[in-house]
């Protein structure tokens, strides 16, 4: 039986118990067909990862920025679906739909603020493209260990995103009913019978001051590059230099395509459905942690005959 507590509207508590998550609502009858594909991107992004990790740890010629980037990149891929996926999974095999009051806050937290992380690694990778090919002869006194550092921790100042703070202070008064797969920021919003338009207000200041310029960043670096490509002298030598960049494109797409639909129609899609708002929501996170290691892994040479090799000593 399912656990729902509504309070009337001049009760007011701010710390309820405990949350109830209903998954996908309308969705019910298919929970179980659902967690299939989930489970499976599950599986390959944490497999995919810790591969991604392992090589580059075990491979002393691995040991360069964009390297140490995208071990950035494993370990947010890691964090965020691991937030995710296990509490999902209940949901939907075991109909455990009750979480604790701050474990929601906890999840919340590490969601927003581990893809805030991600879109700073994605930055740090183009700039990595950018100094490789833009500036080759200075890439390794540019992009020393110490600067490799220092935006490592640039990249960690996402995690003091306030979020859960906000959430805390809110009263919830009508419901503790959650209608997401997870402490979904905007589901929150919509329990706290309070004005939360600071929230709403932080959550676009976020949006504009955290992803716009990550994306005006990303572009104007790659608007560079491809203009270093072009005044390239043979067509080889192009094609060449751009397939460095094919892995970096290809998981950019994967992480800002579905993020900006998902706040498009969360924002806007109002006469979307809601399954498809979180369903939406649930592949703008999940997807690109089972994506990234396979894209990086197959488009990256140096990876791939690492792996090969590793394989091969094993066996032998």
């Amino acid at each position: 039986m399912q656990e729902t507590l509504f309070y009337s509207n001049t009760t007011d508590f701010i710390n309820p118990s405990y949350f109830i998550l209903l998954g996908i609502p309308g969705l019910e009858a298919v929970h179980s067909w659902i967690s299939i594909p989930f489970c499976v991107m599950y599986i390959i992004a944490i497999l995919g990862n810790f591969t991604i990790l392992l090589i580059v740890r075990m491979e002393p010629s691995l040991h360069v920025p964009m390297y140490y980037f995208l071990c950035m990149l494993a370990i947010t891929d890691l964090v965020l679906s691991t937030s995710i996926l296990p509490k999902m999974l209940s949901i939907f095999w075991f109909n455990s739909q009750k979480i604790d009051f701050n474990a929601c806050l906890t999840q919340l937290y590490f969601i927003h603020s581990v893809s805030a992380m991600r879109s700073g690694v994605l930055v740090a990778l183009a700039y990595d493209r950018y100094v490789a090919i833009c500036d080759p002869l200075r890439h390794s006194t540019i992009l020393t260990n110490s600067v490799v550092a220092k935006i490592g921790l640039a990249v960690l100042g996402f995690l003091i995103l306030p979020f859960p703070v906000l959430a805390r202070k809110w009263p919830y008064c009508k419901t503790n009913v959650i209608t997401h797969t997870y402490c979904e920021h905007l589901a929150l919003v919509k329990l706290a019978c309070t004005d939360i338009r600071s929230s709403s207000y932080y959550g676009l200041l976020v949006a504009f001051l955290v992803t716009g310029p990550d994306m005006t960043f990303i572009f104007l670096s790659y608007i560079q590059i491809l203009r270093a490509i072009f005044s390239l002298p043979t067509k080889e030598a192009r094609l060449k230099t751009f397939g460095t960049c094919g892995s970096h494109l290809c998981v950019i797409l994967t992480f800002y395509i579905p993020s900006l639909f998902s706040f498009v129609t969360h924002r806007f899609g109002h006469n979307v459905p809601l399954y498809i708002h979180i369903i939406t929501a649930n592949v703008y996170l999940l997807v690109p942690p089972m994506l990234n290691p396979i894209i990086y892994g197959v488009r990256t040479k140096q990876i791939w005959d690492s792996l090969l090799h590793l394989c091969t000593h094993k066996e032998n």
